[in-house]
């Protein structure tokens, strides 16, 4: 039985730390279904057009910059994230723009980190991004150390649990090593050539696992993550990680305790990663072809005569409607009478581009042909 003072080892004090190994054999199969789904995304992404793509980019850069942030317990403005992706990437806002000068730097991270994603991985680039994080030099009310490696000989630890009953669930490596750490850190994210997958899963783990900075490891980890993952998607960012490591928060932070407390048989780690990007490019191949069917949908009606009105109802049909369409809530969404708005869907309804769901009474609504 394991005396219960008996120190915990972390994988950073193995003797042939970091030389991760894995089971290949293991990874042939969840690393084929990941080509063939990224392979498919793209593929459904070359079917929506250009509009239809920029938008989905926006959707998911925007998704993974609110989720990254608010696994660290960080809620940011989704309008101002939003307004500030879409001004980096060329797209007309709605109008609605709130300036915030924090969430523009934590934008400027990310879009270094996608669209330079070939560029080195350095420790001045590391710096910067943190720079953007803590511009004010603090996190929370507490002073940090920013733009450079964390300081002091106090243990860099990760702890839950009420005071004087508080969990270790991890401890770095202490402050004095952490600058050799990064270069041997910097070395192999600049040399080795594995598959992205991988390479994405192994960086994450173990930026995750040096813990450099005082605070903004983890999603400085997870836009490392994005960096590798981007240099598959040819230019475009179409599904976010941070958004369904979000979801499968719980298990991330558990199979990242058994990792960092285990063996450098990373094989388990690099499982979970794969089947949560596997879940995450899901999610967005079911959203991918909602937009291909509704590019079909406008082709088909390409020379069929519709007002603004009955576009504007009939792409918010596609793109999400609250609730069921009716008369009523035609005439709130354009500001016109029901009359108006019973006229619009009676001609839609005889241009075959609109259905009657069949509800009758005061339930009548509407759906899409």
């Amino acid at each position: 039985m394991k005396n219960r003072h008996t120190p915990v080892r972390y994988i950073w004090q193995l003797p042939d730390w970091p030389t991760f190994t894995w089971d290949s054999a293991q990874l042939i199969e969840p690393l084929s279904n990941l080509n063939r789904l990224h392979g498919l995304l793209m593929g459904k992404m070359s079917l929506i057009g250009f509009e239809n793509q920029s938008q989905t980019q926006l959707s998911a850069l925007t998704e993974d910059l609110l989720n990254s942030s608010a696994i660290e317990g960080i809620v940011l403005n989704a309008q101002s994230v939003r307004s500030s992706i879409a001004r980096h990437l060329g797209l007309e806002s709605d109008g609605t723009l709130r300036e915030d000068h924090y969430v523009e730097g934590l934008v400027n991270v990310m879009m270094d980190a996608l669209t330079d994603n070939k560029a080195p991985l350095s420790e001045e680039r590391l710096f910067g991004w943190h720079s953007a994080l803590f511009p004010y030099g603090r996190s929370g009310g507490l002073i940090i150390t920013v733009a450079d490696w964390r300081k002091g000989e106090e243990p860099m630890q990760v702890v839950s649990g009420a005071f004087g009953h508080e969990k270790i669930h991890y401890q770095a490596p202490p402050s004095e090593i952490v600058p050799i750490e990064m270069e041997k850190f910097f070395e192999w994210c600049n040399s080795e050539n594995h598959s992205p997958f991988i390479k994405a899963a192994i960086a994450h783990l173990w930026f995750i696992t040096i813990h450099p900075f005082d605070d903004g490891n983890g999603r400085i980890g997870r836009t490392i993550t994005d960096m590798f993952l981007s240099r598959l998607d040819g230019g475009g960012r179409y599904y976010s990680m941070s958004a369904q490591i979000n979801r499968e928060k719980s298990r991330y932070y558990s199979i990242l305790e058994e990792t960092q407390k285990g063996t450098l048989d990373i094989t388990p780690w690099l499982l979970w990663f794969f089947s949560c990007l596997k879940g995450a490019i899901n999610r967005t191949l079911i959203i991918t072809e909602r937009a291909v069917e509704k590019t079909r949908y406008w082709e088909k009606h390409r020379l069929t005569e519709v007002n603004e009105r009955q576009r504007k109802i009939i792409n918010r049909l596609w793109d999400g409607f609250d609730g069921k369409l009716t008369t009523s809530k035609w005439a709130k969404i354009c500001h016109c009478s029901q009359d108006t708005a019973l006229r619009d869907i009676n001609d839609l309804i005889a241009k075959n581009m609109l259905n009657d769901s069949g509800e009758k009474g005061r339930a009548t609504n509407y759906i899409l042909t």
